[in-house]
């Protein structure tokens, strides 16, 4: 059940992999920081999509469709769920239920998965096979799915990372075209897209692109006369209905992992519409971003990518990505590389819920980014509008959301593992009631979210390594 990150890591040195080894942060006598917060209130970043927090899910999963599962997803907000999983996508025959060279677990057929995101008030993101499939078994999919069964399956990927096929000399994607270029998938993209929509026309279909600034992106591959993502979109951008990125941030220490979503994602999502606006033409406002797999490369199972799992979904979801969606719901460890990080196991598992591998606690056991994941629901729901919110420190993340009856929601992440930070917060465009706020907690190596009624609207302590969120009424 290990998913491997080859597809990320490609082209990096062994060093910077030795880099990310677990390193407990050097004892020190914990002082109480100063930082300060400020939320613009009138500045509207974008909408909480009900599609935003998303979850992947894999055919060799056992435990994909386990009954604790709806209401684990259904506790985190998650609003979408992709099947069925990553690279397995372009080896995987719906109809057969079986992947080429690939373990499919009993009990993960399509309709089993369509059965737990509907009780988990989710929906579903399908990746047709592209690798080693065809149109017209992708068609038969959507056929089976919304008018056999009324499953209503809107977001249709087609093939998962497609560029990983030898194009550009690293090979761990299926594909079994004759030629790897970016135009041979281009042109199949349309292919698929039209056969597809004539079955129903109300689907919307996901292109693969190369994450911006990440490596392959920018190379010209062989048969082809741009890089991945000007080739596809020239040829395919007035077809589709969103493109689709994977972003697996090398974090080369636990404080420069917790730095990407800020470094990264803006210049991404900025490039990627930029990519839309010159080849879309007129469809360009239609086309949505897709960040179908993210989570990150070291400290997956503690309080690192607990407090990196909200400031991820949330950073993504502000610069206008429709959906993010977690690697993975389980996915599993040889227990060879278990480690401690601040204090707590990390077993290398990258799943959001333990496996139950013989070295992790039981079963569906939550790790820290499945809790972190869930403090974005105390902060707002669907619908809810985030609005700009800045810290004044590296170490001090903020994000705010202004909730449709007018009250104010704002979260606070201490990245600083030793120290607590007293936060100042000011506000434009909003008038907090005078009252103690609520406050949601999600403490270092906690394994539950506490509340409490504390501080006040202007000043937060926000305990070392510790995601708050506090609640405002005007």
């Amino acid at each position: 059940m290990v998913h491997r990150y080859h597809a990320r890591l490609f082209g990096l040195s062994a060093a910077a992999s030795l880099a990310v080894a677990a390193t407990p942060s050097a004892a020190a006598a914990p002082t109480a920081v100063s930082a300060s917060v400020s939320v613009d209130a009138g500045r509207a970043l974008a909408k909480i999509p009900a599609t935003g927090v998303g979850m992947n899910v894999a055919v060799y999963d056992g435990n994909m469709n386990h009954p604790a599962v709806p209401r684990l997803l259904n506790d985190a907000g998650t609003g979408m769920v992709r099947y069925p999983g990553g690279s397995y996508a372009d080896g995987y025959h719906w109809q057969t239920h079986t992947v080429e060279g690939g373990y499919v677990a009993p009990n993960t057929e399509f309709d089993t998965f369509i059965g737990t995101v509907r009780a988990a008030g989710a929906q579903p993101i399908i990746t047709a096979n592209y690798g080693s499939g065809t149109p017209e078994e992708a068609a038969a999919w959507v056929r089976y799915a919304n008018a056999t069964k009324g499953y209503g399956a809107k977001y249709w990927e087609i093939g998962n990372e497609v560029y990983g096929n030898g194009l550009y000399g690293a090979t761990w994607e299926t594909d079994h075209h004759a030629s790897k270029s970016a135009t041979t998938y281009a042109t199949n993209l349309v292919r698929y897209a039209t056969v597809m929509k004539a079955v129903d026309p109300s689907i919307k279909i996901g292109a693969v692109l190369t994450t911006p600034g990440a490596w392959p992106d920018g190379i010209t591959g062989s048969g082809d006369s741009m890089d991945w993502n000007h080739t596809v979109l020239a040829m395919a951008g007035s077809k589709i209905d969103f493109v689709v990125v994977h972003h697996y941030p090398i974090g080369n220490s636990q404080a420069d992992l917790l730095g990407k979503p800020q470094a990264e994602i803006p210049n991404m999502a900025a490039t990627l519409r930029s990519l839309v606006n010159q080849y879309a033409g007129t469809n360009a406002p239609n086309v949505g971003i897709a960040v179908t797999e993210v989570n990150a490369n070291a400290y997956k199972d503690t309080s690192p990518n607990g407090l990196f799992a909200p400031d991820e979904y949330l950073t993504w979801m502000e610069n206008g990505a429709f959906t993010v969606d977690w690697w993975n719901q389980h996915n599993g460890t040889d227990c060879t590389h278990v480690t401690t990080v601040e204090g707590a196991t990390d077993y290398d598992d990258g799943g959001i819920l333990s496996s139950g591998a013989s070295c992790e606690p039981p079963l569906n056991t939550p790790f820290p980014p499945y809790y972190g994941t869930r403090m974005i629901t105390k902060l707002g729901a669907p619908g809810d509008t985030l609005v700009r919110a800045v810290g004044s420190t590296s170490t001090i993340s903020a994000h705010a959301v202004r909730r449709a009856n007018g009250d104010l929601s704002v979260l606070i992440i201490n990245k600083d593992p030793v120290n607590a930070a007293t936060v100042t917060v000011s506000y434009s465009g909003f008038s907090p009631s005078a009252a103690t706020p609520t406050v949601y907690s999600y403490l270092k190596n906690a394994t539950s979210i506490g509340s409490a009624t504390t501080g006040s609207a202007t000043r937060q302590t926000v305990p070392a390594y510790s995601i708050v969120v506090v609640q405002l009424h005007r």
